[in-house]
């Protein structure tokens, strides 16, 4: 590792703490400008991080897609919100190729998983069909489906991440637990209070944790480990 890499690697987890708490006190302050201003540039942070250090390319692939998600859901309306929910699902893809892809199989191999990833799946998929049912009626006809579709994917993703460890594992549970708070807007369910401020702190967890559990996963890399506070 170059020593610009190296300062780099040392410097871009402070820059993503510091633009998450700015974001995230914005939001509590209810500051437009700096939400719309921060929210676009956390995943590129994210993405930067995991290729300095070394990331498989699906995981810096899978941070952009998210990026261009946020910037569509932060214009507003129902096209940017279908094109928004197309870029998180080509990132679910990323994160699928990622977690399954040739060569990583010892991502898969915790003990036990083998024996508990039936319950998993049941457990999982349970989740993802009472969801739809409990909210098919409050949505659109026409976004039913396609929310439907949008959250199996994610619910796959949020499996196989769990396959990968315990930290892409809730890194998963939270990316769902974030985008059912967004659905749950869309069929006017009730929220806790300043709901955009969960939405986001639960998204950015869960993106930081996918991040962070997979560079473990992936075997030791030159240079500092991931240096915010993680479970």
């Amino acid at each position: 590792m170059t020593a610009a890499a190296g300062r780099a690697t040392r410097a871009l987890p402070a820059l993503f703490a510091l633009l998450t708490a700015v974001h995230l006190g914005a939001l509590l302050m209810d500051a437009t400008t700096v939400v719309h201003l921060t929210k676009p540039a956390l995943m590129p942070v994210l993405a930067v991080w995991a290729l300095v250090r070394g990331g498989p390319w699906p995981l810096p692939a899978a941070l952009v897609c998210g990026c261009g998600g946020d910037v569509l859901l932060q214009i507003g309306g129902e096209t940017a919100f279908l094109a928004g929910m197309g870029c998180f699902a080509a990132g679910h893809l990323c994160y699928l190729a990622l977690f399954t892809r040739a060569g990583r199989g010892a991502l898969f191999a915790r003990a036990g998983w083998p024996r508990t990833a039936p319950w998993a799946a049941a457990g999982y998929g349970a989740a993802w069909l009472g969801t739809v049912a409990l909210l098919w009626s409050g949505l659109a006809s026409h976004l039913r489906l396609p929310v439907a579709g949008y959250s199996l994917l994610l619910t796959v993703m949020a499996l196989a991440a769990l396959g990968a460890g315990p930290w892409t594992g809730l890194g998963g549970a939270l990316f769902m637990l974030s985008d059912t708070l967004i659905a749950a807007g869309l069929a006017d369910w009730p929220r806790p209070p300043v709901p955009q401020f969960w939405i986001m702190a639960t998204y950015i967890a869960a993106q930081w944790l996918l991040m962070a559990g997979a560079m473990r996963g992936a075997g030791p890399r030159p240079g500092p480990q991931p240096a915010l506070v993680g479970p």
